[in-house]
């Protein structure tokens, strides 16, 4: 009998000690680095490349908007980099670094939503800003913050933690007073940010589901959104008299400026591929206060390399976003550990179960 009860003992040591055992543990710490590492990269890629886009953009504004008798070439620069976007991808997949299928309407059908709301999002946004002061519009961006929080919910069903909702209370809350002291807002402007809080959820929430659920590569995506983009915004460019003003202006017709915008495209290819990559990696809420959040290191870089005046409004509004920014990401690292200690303690009692059995 004592020997049985050795052979017994031995054999419980070796379960809890072979390496099959060990193994098994492995690739679900590895799965979760992996995916935390994904996360975060994906998130600074995006980040780089959103920034970087703005201040491309913002470069050719201050360089060449002075040349144009009216108006701006908005539209056009968005036709024109995504026009570069496409050959920098058909590029990638002619010398075969990449891997989609080819143009086809039914792919095009699934994916239309997503460009459909991101026109949306550009018209409804460039006439909000015709009718309301700046603060107020980032007053209504933090507005929309929430609603793709709860559309996250819905849809989704992604959790909201008490602290993230304290996040985007003081992000909405530093927005406010900062924008106490200007607040211009007409009838015709809060309809026109109501209907970009719409489109901007919309685009996001439908970028998520698009990203789940059509059968494409990243690539895929990237190539059918500049595409659908071009179909989208060409006629725009002709009916609002972009596209014949660029024609008629012959001093913006330069290489500095093709070039800036053909490295605005190879951005905007960047950022296509990273936005992807970032709500399929994390989730439409973290990528809505990451470009929230986005604008403070563009304010400092604007101020650096444009000589833009940061106003003490200005300030109060990255102070206190800075601080909701960091309750957010406090909230999610909180739960991500609850989360990892649940599945500790439910691998621990699977583990004690299956040592009883045994015994």
């Amino acid at each position: 009998e004592r020997i049985l009860e050795q052979e017994q003992e031995q054999e419980r040591e070796d379960l809890i000690e072979s390496p099959e055992n060990e193994s098994s543990q492995l690739p679900s710490n590895e799965n979760k680095m992996s995916s935390i590492g994904k996360s975060i990269s994906s998130g600074i890629l995006y980040s780089f490349c959103s920034i970087s886009m703005v201040l491309v953009n913002k470069s050719l504004a201050s360089s060449y908007n002075g040349f144009l008798e009216k108006g701006n070439l908005n539209f056009f620069l968005v036709v024109f980099q995504a026009v570069i976007a496409i050959a920098a991808v058909q590029f990638c997949k002619m010398m075969k670094w990449v891997e989609y299928p080819s143009f086809n309407m039914k792919t095009a059908a699934q994916w239309a939503p997503v460009n459909l709301f991101f026109c949306a999002m550009l018209f409804t946004g460039m006439a909000s800003l015709q009718h309301n002061s700046v603060p107020m519009v980032t007053v209504f961006k933090n507005i929309t913050n929430i609603g793709v929080a709860a559309g996250d919910y819905y849809y989704f069903g992604t959790a909201v933690e008490f602290l993230v909702m304290c996040a985007f209370g003081i992000m909405l809350g530093g927005a406010l007073l900062a924008a106490k002291n200007d607040a211009q807002v007409t009838v015709v402007g809060l309809f026109w940010m109501a209907c970009n809080c719409v489109a901007t959820a919309g685009y996001v929430l439908y970028m998520k589901f698009a990203t789940k659920n059509v059968k494409l590569s990243k690539f895929g995506m990237v190539f059918y959104n500049n595409v659908l983009c071009v179909v989208f915004l060409f006629p725009v460019t002709l009916v609002n008299g972009e596209m014949n003003t660029f024609w008629r202006t012959g001093a913006i017709h330069t290489v500095d400026y093709i070039a800036k915008n053909s490295f605005a495209g190879f951005v905007g290819f960047f950022l296509n591929f990273a936005s992807l990559n970032f709500v399929a990696n994390t989730g439409p809420t973290t990528y809505a206060i990451v470009g929230s959040m986005n604008k403070i290191p563009t304010a400092f870089l604007g101020w650096f390399m444009f000589n833009a005046i940061i106003t003490p409004q200005t300030w109060l509004f990255i102070g206190v976003s800075m601080c909701g920014g960091f309750l957010y990401s406090y909230a999610k690292i909180a739960t991500q550990m609850k989360k990892d200690a649940g599945k500790k303690d439910d691998s621990e009692s699977s583990e004690s179960e299956l040592r009883s059995n045994k015994s």
